[in-house]
Order: C-alpha cells, then sequence, then structure tokens
C-alpha cells in the first residue's frame, strides 16, 4: 500500500490491528481470503480509491479496526469480516455488486449492498432520536448482520474521535449513537457495547460532568460486585425459606446511568443513593403478586433498615404509563444505601418494554415487534457455541413487513401499516389535513388518494379548500384513524342535513296543525324502508322524497290506526299479565289500585329508573310503558293521550339495576378517561356495561351507560365523577 496514505501512528495501528485480525480469525476467513482481500485494498488505494473522509478519518484503517473488533467481541462469520473490508471500494464504486458476485459470493454482495442503503438514510436528515429512524434504519438493512456491523462500526469510530479537533463533529456522532446505536444494541444483548456507546456519549457532550462521575466511582469492579453480593446473599437466603420463587439482579450503575439519575433528581452524585441497585423479580401468580411483593419487601426491611423518605409504591397507585413496583432505598453494609425494587415478572416486562407489552403479557396477540425479534437474536448470540453468524444468514429481517417509513419533505419520519395510501398518511398527520387531501406528491411524482406507500417514500399533502370526506374512501384507507375520522365526518354531515330535514318536516306539519305522534311517524318511516331515522331526514334534505307525499301517509297510517285504537279510559284497559325479563321475581311498580305483576316497560326514550317520577302510558299494543315526567316526550303525551294516561309509583326498594346513561365533558389529557372508569369499578352497587369517548381539538365527550339501583346512587356517582381534573361536566343522558 501507499506509504503516503497512512501516517507513522496510523501504520502502528494498522499491523497492530490486521495481526490481531488474522489471529482472531484463524478458522473462519481462509487465507486465499486475506489475499484477495490484501489486494483489492492494495488496488483501491493505489487507484485513489477511499481517501479521508472530511474529518480525516481513514476508511480502510477504520475498516480494518471495525473487523478485529467485530472479531474479538462478536465471532463473526467469514462474509461479515469480508463485507467491512470490501465496503469502501464500492462506495466508491472502485467495485460493484457484479464483481462482488462473481469474485466473491451473493451474500458479501448483499452485505455491502445493505451497508450502503442504510448509509443513505442519513442524506434525509431526519432525526436519528426517532424511534421511526431506528425502524427504518432495520427495514433497510434487510440482514441483521448489516445492524450489528453498523452498531461495532459506531463504536470503533467513537473511539476514534476522542480529542478529535472539531466538536461539533464529535458532538454529532456521539448524540447519534446514544439515541441510535446505544437502545439497538442493548435490545441485541451487545450489553458491553451498549454501555461504551453511552459513556462514551456523555464523555464528548459533558466531558467535565463525566470526569467528576467517574472520579468519585473510584472503587474497582470487582470491588463493588464483591459488595453487592455480600448484599444479595441474605436475601436471597430469607426470600428462600419464605418458599418465594425468585430472581435477583444485582448491579453498580454505569456513569450514564448515575447522569441520567442526576439529571432527573437534580442532584449531584453525592445525593444519588442507587448507585448500588438491586432488582428482586418474583414468580408469582397474577392474584398473589401485590401480596408476594410486600411480603419481600417485609423480609428484607427486616435485615436492612429503610428510609422511609424513598419509599416508592407503585403497587397501589401504578403510574399513568402502567409501571408497578415497590421502590425502597436501605443501609446496606459499610455504610452504603443501596436502592431495591420489588416486582414480579409481569411487572418487570411492563418496566423493560412499556405497557403495550402488558397486554402481551396477557396473551393478545399483537404485531410483529423488534423486542421479540430481537431477543431471538440474541438468545442465538448466547447459545450458539461457534459460528452463530452462520445461523442468521437466511434470518430475513422482515420484522417490520407489516409496517411502512416515509419522511415528510422536512425529514419527519412517520410510521404505518403495510399498505397504507396517501390518504392514510394525511390522517396520521392531521384530520383536517386528510379531510381536505387531494392527493400527493411521493418522490417528486403526483400521486392519486389511493396511491400505497412505501419505505422510504417522500410524501407532501396536497390539499383543496373545497375537498370533503366520502363513504367510498372507506375502500382503500387501512388505518383505524382514517376510517374513524372519514366515518365521524360524513356522519357529522348526515346529521347537519338530516336536522335540517327535520326542520322541514315540522315546519310544514306546524304549519297544516298536525300534531306529530312519534310512533305513527316510526312506523312510517319503516314501511318507507328507511334504516334509521337520520336516514329519513337526510332523505328529504337530500329531497329524495317529497315533504308533502309524507305528510299525506302520515295522516293516512294516523287515520287508520286511530280506527283501529277504541277511544276508552286507562282504568278500564284490559292488561296482560307479564313477567318484567330485567326485574323478575320482584314487584317493582304499583300501577293504578296497586296492580301488580302487568305487562309493563320502561321507555327507551328517557330510561327511568328507581326514584325517578315517572308516568304510565297505555300503548296501542296494550303495554303500559313507564316514562319520566322529565322525558322529552312528556309533554306532547299528557297533552294529546290524557285518556291513556295512568298512576304510577315504584314499589319498595328495588334489588335490581336499571341501565343509566350519563354525559361526561372534559379536557383530553392522558389518564383521564382510566380515572373516570376507575371511580365506577370502585363504586359498590354500580357497574360499567357500555362506554363510548370521541375526542376533538383537546378535549373530549363520552357517554357511559352504567347499572344503578337508585336515582340516589346514580347522583352520588356523578358528584364523585367531578371531582376528577379534567372533567368540567356530568349530566345524566336520555
Amino acid at each position: 500500500m501507499s506509504e503516503k496514505y497512512f501516517t507513522p501512528d496510523e501504520k502502528k495501528v494498522l499491523i497492530a490491528n490486521y495481526r490481531s485480525l488474522l489471529r482472531l480469525t484463524v478458522g473462519v476467513v481462509m487465507r486465499d481470503d486475506i489475499k484477495k482481500v490484501r489486494s483489492a485494498i492494495a488496488e483501491g488505494v493505489k487507484n485513489g480509491h477511499c481517501p479521508r473522509d472530511r474529518y480525516g478519518i481513514n476508511p480502510v484503517l477504520h475498516s480494518i479496526k471495525t473487523a478485529t473488533a467485530l472479531c474479538d467481541g462478536i465471532s463473526p462469520d467469514r462474509n461479515m469480516v469480508v463485507a467491512i473490508l470490501l465496503n469502501n471500494f464500492y462506495r466508491s464504486s472502485f467495485l460493484d455488486i457484479a464483481n462482488l458476485k462473481t469474485d466473491w459470493d451473493e451474500d458479501i454482495a448483499k452485505l455491502v449492498k445493505g451497508l450502503l442503503k442504510v448509509s443513505t438514510l442519513y442524506s434525509r436528515q431526519a432525526a436519528v432520536e426517532s424511534e421511526n429512524f431506528r425502524k427504518l434504519l432495520l427495514t433497510f438493512a434487510e440482514d441483521i448482520r448489516v445492524i450489528i456491523i453498523m452498531i461495532v462500526d459506531r463504536m470503533v469510530l467513537m473511539k476514534a474521535i476522542n480529542h478529535h479537533s472539531n466538536d461539533k463533529y464529535v458532538h454529532d456522532v456521539a448524540y447519534e449513537a446514544n439515541y441510535l446505536y446505544a437502545p439497538l444494541a442493548h435490545r441485541l444483548g451487545l450489553y458491553a457495547i451498549k454501555s461504551q456507546l453511552e459513556d462514551m456519549s456523555l464523555k464528548y457532550t459533558s466531558r467535565d460532568t463525566y470526569t467528576q462521575i467517574a472520579s468519585k466511582l473510584n472503587e474497582t469492579k470487582e470491588k463493588r460486585d464483591a459488595y453487592i453480593a455480600d448484599f444479595i446473599r441474605p436475601i436471597k437466603e430469607k426470600l428462600q425459606s419464605e418458599g418465594l420463587r425468585f430472581e435477583i439482579k444485582g448491579r453498580t450503575k454505569s456513569i450514564y446511568s448515575i447522569w441520567n439519575k442526576m439529571k432527573k433528581q437534580n442532584n449531584d452524585i453525592d445525593k444519588i443513593y442507587d448507585l448500588f441497585a438491586v432488582r428482586v423479580i418474583l414468580d408469582s401468580p397474577i392474584e398473589k403478586e401485590k401480596s408476594d411483593c410486600w411480603l419481600a419487601y417485609s423480609l428484607i426491611t427486616d435485615m436492612y433498615q429503610p428510609n422511609p423518605s424513598r419509599m416508592k409504591d407503585y403497587l397501589s397507585i401504578p403510574k399513568s404509563n402502567g409501571y408497578e413496583s415497590l421502590h425502597t432505598t436501605v443501609y446496606g453494609p459499610e455504610n452504603r444505601w443501596v436502592e431495591v425494587q420489588i416486582r414480579t415478572k409481569r411487572m418487570d416486562l411492563v418496566a423493560e418494554k412499556g405497557f403495550a407489552a402488558h397486554w402481551k403479557y396477557k396473551g393478545i396477540k399483537s404485531e410483529a415487534n423488534l423486542d421479540t425479534w430481537m431477543n431471538n437474536v440474541r438468545d442465538i448470540l448466547e447459545a450458539a457455541e461457534t459460528g452463530p453468524m452462520e445461523l442468521m444468514k437466511n434470518m430475513k429481517m422482515d420484522i417490520y413487513d407489516k409496517e411502512v417509513f416515509v419522511f415528510t419533505p422536512k425529514g419527519d419520519l412517520y410510521k404505518l401499516p403495510l399498505g397504507a395510501s396517501v390518504l392514510d398518511f394525511a390522517f396520521n398527520i392531521h384530520s383536517k389535513l386528510g379531510c381536505s387531501c387531494i392527493g400527493a406528491k411521493v418522490n417528486g411524482k403526483n400521486q392519486k388518494l389511493n396511491y400505497r406507500l412505501k419505505s422510504g417514500d417522500s410524501v407532501e399533502i396536497l390539499t383543496s379548500s373545497n375537498q370533503s370526506p366520502k363513504l367510498d374512501w372507506l375502500s382503500f384507507v387501512v388505518t383505524s384513524k382514517a376510517r374513524n375520522k372519514i366515518r365521524q365526518t360524513v356522519h357529522e354531515m348526515n346529521n347537519k342535513s338530516a336536522e335540517f330535514g327535520k326542520e322541514l318536516l315540522q315546519r310544514r306539519m306546524k304549519n297544516r296543525k298536525i300534531e306529530v305522534d312519534e310512533a305513527v311517524l316510526m312506523k312510517l318511516i319503516k314501511k318507507l324502508g328507511f334504516k334509521t331515522v337520520t336516514d329519513f331526514y337526510d332523505g328529504i334534505a337530500q329531497e329524495k322524497v317529497e315533504v308533502n307525499d309524507i305528510i299525506e301517509e302520515y295522516e293516512a297510517l294516523e287515520k287508520k290506526q286511530g280506527e283501529n285504537f277504541e277511544a276508552r279510559s286507562a282504568e278500564g284497559f284490559v292488561l296482560q299479565p307479564h313477567v318484567n325479563e330485567e326485574t323478575a321475581n320482584s314487584d317493582v311498580l304499583v300501577i293504578g289500585n296497586n296492580i301488580k305483576g302487568i305487562n309493563y316497560r320502561m321507555a327507551k326514550c328517557c330510561n327511568p329508573i328507581y326514584g325517578d317520577g315517572v308516568f304510565g302510558f297505555v300503548s296501542a299494543e296494550g303495554v303500559i310503558k313507564i316514562h319520566r315526567h322529565d322525558c322529552p316526550n312528556a309533554a306532547n303525551i299528557k297533552e294529546k293521550y290524557p285518556y291513556r294516561l295512568i298512576t304510577t309509583k315504584w314499589s319498595g326498594k328495588l334489588g335490581e339495576q336499571f341501565g343509566a346513561t350519563v354525559r361526561i365533558v372534559g379536557h383530553d389529557d392522558i389518564g383521564i378517561v382510566n380515572n373516570v372508569t376507575s371511580i365506577i369499578l370502585k363504586e359498590k352497587g354500580v357497574s360499567l356495561r357500555n362506554i363510548s369517548i370521541d375526542s376533538n381539538d383537546g378535549l373530549f365527550q363520552g357517554y357511559l351507560v352504567v347499572g344503578v339501583s337508585d336515582t340516589q346512587t346514580l347522583n352520588n356517582l356523578m358528584k364523585k365523577i367531578k371531582t376528577v381534573k379534567g372533567v368540567k361536566d356530568v349530566q345524566r343522558s336520555n
């Protein structure tokens, strides 16, 4: 190789790493491979390929360091080593895919191509701390070995830029390593690399802080590990004697972890209690989780003095994200404070992977995700005795084969389900954008609303003020947000139209001095073939039916029904015996002169419950319908049919539950719905039967159907709901 290509110091490092690489690849890379790679590198350098990058990094030396680090820490396969060493020459166009396939093999060509494809993502200037960027990186890589190479590559680069003259470059590399590659290393089980990436990131972005913490942690790792082992030993013995099944993890926090804790607590290192941390994870059935955790807490605090001010009970009141655990800080040997966390396996899963893991733990099927797939890879890394990468050759990076990741023109990254259209993307950004969307420019080309997006697409939404949602949009959108908003908007448009139609019909009937009997009108609507009342009124507004024809048919139907119903007093009406389905074996109402067991039902229009002022109305079918005095239809019924009314009152104390609807309006804050439903579930004698929530512009409106025994119970429940922070109004709804 050219003597000018390497400085004297670089040449020494090159020779040392080259020798280490030869030693580490014995039995993995053949001698002929080494010769071919060395020849390709020499030829490429000679022809001016792979010059130093703009930050002065020598790419050939860097690739040899990366290959050495990979062999030292992970035991890669032969193709990974070769791909790392040839990658730079493919980027510089000295080698192409055809050369790689011919001179090497298709698998090496695939790895080299994957490394280049991943590097193109950075040209989008997307925020690397985005979880979606991480997922898109995995999608583009196509092969898990590419990701492993990238992680090791970043670790080698981080070591190389210590004291680099370009502070901004060092800061950017450190930032990217912390937010992108350290989490990937953690999920793959590459914990040593993960800790190095995080610690070096802190060192380069806040060197003074790093140095301060490092100087405080002056004990050796062996001494700290020995301390934790001594601390854990008696705890294990005590828990075992009580028959508990468990595992205990003890550790000393890394410099980066300690710094994180200092930031959150706004303290210096002397006031951070949990430099030594112990986690007790119990294997307990769900019904015994809390009692076992408190038992373990009692046993541990009997042995070590607890600090009451550091006690945190997330069992009784879990965090809003679902986190459950008992935290205590105890006074351990050598006058040191040690934090102890006590939780169960289920709680630990939620703590490690977020609230969604709670549903996975309960057996609810979810889409393929990175954590599950990465854990399989980690198991292979840990279990395989030799050549684990050979087992990964045919493992496809299909963990996100049901998702696509697309960019906005500004570089923001969004995740959507596979098959998502331009319209799905528009609704995902904002509902108003979706409602006015007429198409998009995808990678600079105009596309229709139903264009299916692919990972890596750059999408600019096009809108028009004249656009409005259509029901046929439902045929190609796939996201629930888009589908729900389209249905909601079309429904609101139909409702507005229906309101207009209803006003039109009422005005015409009033002009003709016709009093509307809702029962007759409902029969007419059914006769005309409308599925809902809204469809009927919308049909009037859209002029699908003529108003005058409706009125004529209504009058004819009312006249016919009047002929079939002989007007007589309620006292003389023949009542049919009937057992109420909701209140079987209980005398709930006294109707007229203490008549019991007659054919009565609760009116659906006002849903009376025990304690409401009520009256009975004898319907044409011979059924007495029970209405509240404040029922929306009460005035019309009493005025038009006084001869059908019957005295009604409640008999004794009802033991059964009635359904009552409560309307709630409040701020759309995280956890507010959980707080409301929690009150209902804890209230004695109350059951939650149904819930419907809709949110818009920071507010939510909900309808709760609850089972209650009487009005007093309902009123007490509503008062308690009103005390929830963020609730603006609570009303009983008909």
